[in-house]
């Protein structure tokens, strides 16, 4: 079944189309795949695309850009700038929306972590800026406190500044870490309730000592709220992903807060050169394009988007459930990735296959579909915020097809 009798077969699925308030996506059709006669890159590199179920992912390539932010893009590459000023400039801006004190776009929610660890650490000392990631004999403070179970590979983007990450459980330990090596505490807010020190207590000890404190929220929006919540808690410094749920450029990120921190972690950016961070560049397209992202994303109708999402999950779930032996339940992860999320689970007995191979079965079909992992092999999950309107019919569709001819 290839894409166009996939849309021509999809009548007895309910219609769900674009709505209002919510920022334009295209629909799927023959004039939206392309301009007639137009170069199909990916074909011509041998690349197939797919449509993306599963969510955010870095190695599917995060989200699509909304048109505002492709106009942006464009606009801004025709034209030179001072890249300083521009960051300036867009910073004062982001602030002002975000109500914070400073902010900077950073190539992605790590850069920003790289950045703002070297700003806490470095000040505005040049001479300091210049010895990273080589701490021993400068006087700069070396360590860096996370809980053991915010544990991730991401704190790697502290390491690559030279701290070293100091790991904890509890209060009691967490105060007996503190000293005069302690340069910042770093908070993963994905996992707030999995540690013993909550996100408010957390930030108390770190006031309480003088610590600078940094929260990574990469994947926190939705909810909108998320974007000033943490800044206007107290937090000092509050990284973004720029590609996820506010669909700017995979390769941007925020580093929101404290304007003394902010303007130190600049001096480790572009285009400053002999810089730790002199790799993590940021385009004036990007820059220009994170800041349109964020302003169309915040004038966004958040309660319709919801609604939307519920009623795509609903209709892929009625069409999946039609198939004996499979049963589905949606959750709402409390943190991070915070959408509707379809968990499909089946009766092994009924449905003799693993969720390794109904995904490559999806993977491999025309079009191609990603979804999620899921908990165990008989089960995988679907999310509907990456679609574009319209691509959940054929999510339903496709999934039910592929159940039904791997029924027992």
């Amino acid at each position: 079944m290839n894409r166009r009798d996939l849309l021509k077969n999809m009548s007895a699925l309910p219609v769900l189309g674009a709505f209002a308030g919510t920022a334009k996506l295209l629909p799927i059709t023959e004039e939206a795949e392309g301009t007639a006669g137009a170069k199909d890159y990916f074909k011509d590199l041998g690349i197939r695309t797919f449509i993306n179920a599963a969510g955010t992912y870095t190695f599917m390539t995060g989200s699509l850009m909304r048109p505002e932010v492709m106009t942006a893009i464009n606009y801004a590459s025709k034209e030179y700038v001072l890249l300083d000023e521009l960051q300036d400039k867009v910073g004062e801006r982001i602030a002002q929306l975000l109500k914070c004190e400073y902010a900077t776009v950073t190539s992605g929610a790590a850069a920003a972590m790289t950045l703002g660890a070297a700003g806490v650490i470095t000040g505005m000392d040049e001479k300091k800026v210049a010895a990273l990631p080589f701490l021993e004999g400068t006087g700069m403070k070396s360590e860096v406190i996370m809980q053991k179970a915010h544990e991730i590979a991401y704190a790697h983007a502290m390491q690559n500044v030279g701290l070293k990450i100091i790991y904890i459980e509890t209060r009691e330990e967490l105060e007996k870490a503190i000293s005069d090596k302690t340069a910042l505490m770093y908070f993963l807010n994905a996992n707030n309730f999995d540690g013993k020190i909550q996100v408010e207590e957390f930030l108390q000890i770190a006031q309480k000592h003088n610590i600078p404190t940094m929260i990574d929220c990469a994947a926190d929006v939705p909810p909108v709220e998320n974007l000033w919540k943490y800044t206007g808690m107290g937090y000092d410094l509050v990284c973004f992903s720029g590609g996820k749920g506010i669909r700017g450029p995979q390769s941007a990120g925020l580093l929101l807060g404290r304007k003394k921190y902010i303007q130190a972690a600049r001096l480790s950016a572009p285009p400053r050169g002999n810089t730790i961070g002199r790799g993590l560049k940021v385009n004036k397209e990007e820059v220009l394009g994170m800041l349109v992202a964020l302003e169309t994303y915040l004038a966004t109708d958040h309660a319709k988007e919801w609604k939307m999402w519920e009623t795509q999950i609903k209709l892929i779930s009625d069409a999946v459930t039609s198939v004996p032996g499979i049963t589905t339940s949606v959750h709402v992860p409390p943190v991070a990735n915070h959408i509707p999320t379809l968990h499909i689970t089946w009766d092994p007995a009924k449905v003799p296959a693993t969720a390794a191979q109904i995904r490559e079965t999806l993977r491999k079909g025309n079009p191609s579909i990603e979804v999620a992992d899921g908990a165990n092999q008989h089960t995988f999950n679907v999310t509907t915020w990456m679609l574009v309107p319209g691509q959940e019919k054929i999510v339903a569709a496709q999934l039910k097809k592929v159940f039904s001819e791997t029924h027992g």
